[in-house]
């Protein structure tokens, strides 16, 4: 079942899941149409690996009217492994570095 769509050009679950991958590592947010890359991965780094891999990943997308790439952007993505292919089930979408760091802040009070 797709999720609602991102406020963000990652490119939805259901479009990814034509390019499911046998392998964590395999897995990636990169995205193009034509020669144009969409969204382009920078990093990534997998927080949980078998039946169930979380990955976050650092990422930029391309801002058409600027002709250039946003500034970093971070996903964190769940894949269930389905007939030992990895397929896209949910994701959570942080838009800035200012996000990022409220989310760190939220989670080490929590924490410590």
């Amino acid at each position: 079942m797709p999720l609602p769509a991102a406020t963000c050009l990652l490119a939805p679950l259901n479009q990814l899941e034509a390019n499911m991958s046998e392998t964590v590592d395999e897995l990636t947010v990169n995205y193009s149409e034509g020669d144009l890359q969409k969204v382009k991965e920078l990093d990534k780094i997998i927080l949980s690996k078998g039946a169930w891999a979380t990955i976050i990943y650092r990422y930029q997308d391309w801002v058409p009217a600027k002709e250039e790439y946003s500034a970093d952007r971070y996903t964190i993505r769940r894949y269930q492994k389905r007939n030992g292919r990895y397929s896209p089930a949910s994701k959570f979408n942080i838009s800035s570095a200012d996000q990022a760091r409220k989310v760190i802040a939220a989670l080490e009070s929590w924490i410590d």
